[in-house]
């Protein structure tokens, strides 16, 4: 298969992500063009030790951090998360939008980033400790296992978050949230009195929006083909990273939860 074959599948998503990188289409479409016809000069500089997606963003960052940024201060930013995205500075930004939007593992990530992995792990930290800066929120956990809620009061608390209470059933879920209004909730689906975290988070959504991020060992029953389907799921056991990256991107794009028929 040629290069060019072998890199056609992931332009699109390569598009996405420029633009995403400029902040506007036009300038993310000029820059994936100057990748690809820097690759047709000299094929030479396209990797081979890695995966061809991997390596053609790798490429394209090469090209990027070379020519710099193409900021465009007079561009009028059109949504919180436009803005959120130009506050993250540069190296960060490329980590956060390569594991969140993308979907890269952190070890893709290090990989397209070409660096140490503890080195992408880091640039991922700091943008999520940027995002925390700007959207800083209070946390309503809602799990009943205490080493697993300790882990995640932990992790939020690290991140620059506040959490406001540890619900171990739906109905002191739903409590906790009618009292603190928090500005996100991380929910298992199975309680300790064998009440739904699912039911807990309808409940409270009938009343205000929030993003949520189930955290469960049951995933299956979220993912049933029906709609909606939660926005972020990540099955225990969890990676600690896996749920900083999710926690960073339902702020950042602050993705609400919605309603969903009892399970």
């Amino acid at each position: 298969m040629s290069l060019s074959e072998e890199i056609a599948p992931h332009l699109p998503y390569l598009r996405r992500f420029a633009r995403a990188l400029s902040g506007s289409q036009a300038s993310g479409d000029a820059y994936v063009v100057a990748t690809l016809e820097a690759i047709v000069a000299d094929a030479s500089i396209f990797p081979t030790d890695v995966r061809p997606k991997i390596g053609l963003y790798r490429t394209f960052l090469a090209l990027w951090n070379t020519v710099g940024e193409n900021r465009n201060n007079a561009r009028p930013v059109a949504s919180a998360a436009e803005r959120n995205l130009e506050a993250i500075t540069p190296r960060p930004r490329q980590a956060f939008l390569l594991r969140t939007v993308e979907g890269f593992s952190l070890e893709e990530t290090a990989a397209v980033l070409n660096m140490p992995l503890e080195e992408a792990r880091h640039l991922i930290d700091e943008a999520g400790r940027e995002i925390a800066d700007q959207v800083a929120t209070d946390v309503l956990i809602i799990e009943d296992e205490p080493v697993i809620a300790m882990d995640l009061e932990t992790l939020v608390e690290e991140m620059g978050h506040r959490v406001v209470a540890t619900a171990r059933t739906a109905k002191e879920a739903v409590t906790s949230a009618r009292e603190h209004r928090p500005g996100l909730v991380l929910a298992d689906i199975q309680l300790a009195d064998g009440s739904s975290g699912i039911d807990a988070v309808n409940e409270m959504i009938m009343s205000f929006s929030v993003p949520v991020i189930f955290i469960t060992a049951y995933p299956e029953r979220l993912l049933t083909g029906e709609r909606p389907e939660p926005a972020f799921l990540i099955t225990k056991p969890f990676q600690i990273d896996t749920v900083k990256a999710a926690i960073s991107q339902a702020l950042f794009f602050d993705r609400r939860a919605e309603r969903r028929p009892a399970a």
